[in-house]
């Protein structure tokens, strides 16, 4: 699947993301996939998709056509997810089924979002989450945590921090790999 972190240090943040595809057991690499980039650029923030590859078109297209994107804060994230949710259903064809147990029909998304007013993770369901220092998604999101939750402590650098988990991430998920993409930003 993949590792995304993002790290919030110093008056910056960070966020990373591995480049590696994969199709259940074939996996492409970032050396022959022209757009391995797990991280997409809207206004002013970076959102690091995890999950299906059809996420990062699907997002990509929906974030840069519809008016008023805000991405600055809980609150705001969420009602952008709230509003993209029938767009998504009505325009993508997404499948909102997860469980049946499931309180509300699932966007299938899980993303990490880094801008000027922090770090965020939206996560299927639409709950939104602000970290105060780090955090991962995906596949080696557990070996990233436990490096960045080292590294934290040891490092001034909100992008080292990043990248050190990402690249534990590579060193121990079997869908993770080389190379690392990071951006950075500063605080407000």
């Amino acid at each position: 699947m993949t590792t995304i972190v993002a790290v919030r240090k110093n008056g910056s943040v960070a966020i990373a993301a591995d480049t590696l595809t994969t199709f259940g057991n074939t996996r492409l690499h970032a050396s022959q996939d022209a757009s391995h980039d797990k991280i997409l650029h809207i206004g002013n923030s970076y959102i690091g998709v995890c999950g299906s590859a059809a996420h990062h078109l699907v997002l990509s297209s929906l974030l840069a056509k519809t008016p008023d994107v805000q991405l600055n804060s809980k609150e705001a994230i969420f009602e952008t997810f709230r509003k993209l949710h029938p767009i998504l259903k009505e325009e993508c064809f997404l499948n909102p089924k997860e469980d049946e147990e499931d309180p509300y029909e699932s966007s299938q998304i899980t993303a990490l979002i880094a801008n000027s007013s922090g770090i965020f993770a939206i996560y299927s369901m639409r709950e939104v989450f602000e970290y105060t220092q780090y955090w991962a998604i995906g596949s080696g999101h557990e070996f990233a945590l436990g490096a960045m939750y080292q590294a934290y402590t040891r490092s001034d650098s909100a992008a080292d921090i990043a990248r050190a988990g990402v690249e534990t991430g590579i060193a121990f998920d079997k869908n993770s790999d080389a190379p690392v993409t990071t951006y950075s930003v500063k605080l407000a």
